[in-house]
């Protein structure tokens, strides 16, 4: 193929032909071209094919009242004898041409628009995804900082650490107390804790001027390094059972650990 044919073929003339939208000289051009070139004749029948096949793909049925309705207008009035001349299959051909142009840009217009709904929820898919990690890293960054600060806190010198070893009621209980009064924080490794009834629970209390101040419940789910609330001037620290949910007062007679700070 040389090259005028396919600077022919590239300038949108043909398409232009096909629709009825060339001019008088424009039309005597294009006919030309394929007239003269095979390769042009094959471009023309082929944009022809595929324009009958688009036609046919978005054709939507005539309501089946529509006939009767116009053997009725015909049976009313006049018949008038019209002549087929050039210009009415000329309008014709527009007219066909302009309805399969409707028909195709309306069916590109809805590929475009459930194209760009996907495209707009594969977008929310993404910022979600982008945001889910965004949190994800903001809570290891978290958990990250509170083992540094509790590493920083056992390796200060200032840190104290208290064994506390259970009795003949829980023989098999074991926690670890660290404590720092110089930058007044405490907490507490439970190692091992013997299993009670479910109507039973440990409590940790801080023993202060002759009272118990309550530290908070401690359970076999808590075997990891936690804080526990700091009490200032404690004398030292009791592990008892008492009810599920914990009490509001020590229950001293059913101690299970204790040990005295310095």
């Amino acid at each position: 193929m040389n090259e005028k044919i396919t600077t022919f073929l590239n300038s949108g003339l043909l398409e232009k032909y096909l629709l009825g939208e060339t001019s008088s000289d424009e039309t005597k051009y294009v006919e030309t071209y394929i007239s003269r070139h095979p390769e042009v004749e094959n471009a023309y029948n082929t944009l022809q094919f595929n324009l009958e096949i688009v036609a046919k793909s978005n054709a939507v049925e005539a309501p089946k009242n529509i006939l009767d309705t116009i053997l009725e207008e015909l049976d009313e009035k006049p018949v008038v004898k019209l002549n087929a001349n050039k210009k009415y299959k000329k309008w014709h051909k527009y007219s066909i041409a302009a309805s399969i142009v409707a028909l195709v840009f309306a069916g590109q217009s809805y590929y475009l628009h459930v194209k760009n709904k996907k495209l707009s929820e594969e977008n929310q898919v993404v910022v979600d995804e982008i945001f889910d990690l965004r949190s994800d890293i903001e809570k290891n960054n978290k958990k990250l900082d509170d083992i540094m600060h509790q590493f920083k806190q056992l390796n200060d010198p200032e840190t104290y650490k208290y064994i506390m070893e259970g009795n003949s009621r829980a023989k098999n209980l074991k926690t670890v107390a660290y404590i720092n009064p110089k930058e007044k924080t405490s907490m507490i490794d439970v190692v091992s804790l013997p299993q009670l009834p479910e109507e039973q629970c440990y409590q940790i209390w801080a023993e202060l001027q002759g009272k118990m101040v309550s530290l908070g419940i401690l359970s076999e789910t808590d075997r990891q390094l936690k804080s526990i609330p700091y009490t200032e001037d404690a004398l030292g620290l009791n592990i008892t059972i008492e009810p599920k949910g914990g009490n509001t007062v020590a229950s001293l007679e059913n101690s299970v650990a204790e040990i005295h700070l310095k």
